[in-house]
């Protein structure tokens, strides 16, 4: 068993790592910690992460009451109680300003999927919320369509908030995030991003189910594995559409999917007879003239 004391060194180690990375500027971001069913350390307002010390953790209750603390709790403690109310297993709860991650945040570009395994495997879904000025229970409410099937949620022009069974673990989700935005810029500027076929990341997900991973693409059929499916099936009104990484093939079972390795759709292909045909008889008729 691990005890409050070796908690809150946890929770000053994960934000010196932030800090370190540059995921929390100043005294941005704030983690917080399930103590037990009535408690939960947070990390206090106005205090550099990169600088915490075990004195300067708060302790809170579940509906954000200050039990504990010198300082003054993080005002942004709604957002993670939004988590642990409808996540039992969750433990802990990390939110910062991951550079990478929020340039996507801020351009509400949709954070693609099918393209790197161990995104698939330990993300997964990674869906994005509509922006609500931060702190109040609006804001907290924004991530609650999506808390159940992601680990880790963008938050449109904000940041990221992740979690996870204990504290490095949800920091371990905010780090895949923003490795894996960074790499996509970086190859959309070398001009182009590949994607895996649906079988392929039927593939991943059999992968990730042995490991004991959910993920609510299990149950669905291969052409809308790599689509946007949080958007896609309604769960808000707020929809942001790809611009700088939209796929091409749209879905992995349309008419560009030969691209991937996947044969076009029977309807595609006839179209595609009759039209060649219309140019070779024009062609004919051209020439016998």
């Amino acid at each position: 068993m691990i005890n409050e004391r070796q908690l809150k060194e946890q929770m000053c180690e994960i934000g010196r790592r932030l800090y370190a990375k540059g995921f929390a500027a100043a005294n941005d971001g704030n983690i917080t910690v399930r103590l037990n069913e009535r408690e939960i350390l947070c990390t206090p307002t106005m205090v550099s992460k990169g600088f915490l010390k075990c004195e300067d953790i708060c302790k809170v209750d579940y509906n954000g009451k200050q039990l504990a603390g010198t300082k003054k709790r993080t005002s942004e403690v709604l957002l993670h109680l939004s988590v642990y109310k409808t996540r039992p297993d969750v433990n802990a709860v990390v939110h910062c300003h991951p550079p990478h991650a929020t340039a996507f945040a801020v351009a509400h570009e949709p954070i693609p999927k099918c393209v790197l395994p161990e995104v698939e495997v330990f993300l997964g879904e990674v869906a994005m919320a509509v922006y609500e000025t931060p702190g109040g229970q609006k804001f907290a409410d924004t991530i609650l369509p999506y808390t159940k099937d992601c680990n880790t949620i963008i938050l449109a022009n904000h940041g990221t908030v992740s979690y996870g069974p204990d504290v490095e673990k949800a920091y371990w989700n905010t780090e895949i995030v923003d490795a894996y935005c960074k790499i996509l810029i970086l190859a959309r500027q070398l001009g182009r991003v590949n994607h895996f076929t649906p079988e392929q990341t039927r593939e991943l997900l059999d992968l990730k189910k042995r490991l004991g991973y959910q993920d609510p693409r299990l149950d669905m059929d291969n052409c809308d594995l790599c689509s946007n499916n949080l958007v896609g099936r309604g769960y808000t009104q707020f929809a942001p559409e790809a611009a700088a990484f939209k796929r091409e093939d749209a879905c992995a079972c349309g008419t560009k999917a030969a691209e991937n390795g996947q044969a076009p759709e029977a309807k595609d292909m006839e179209k595609l007879v009759g039209l060649v045909t219309e140019q070779v008889m024009a062609a004919l008729a051209a020439g016998s003239v």
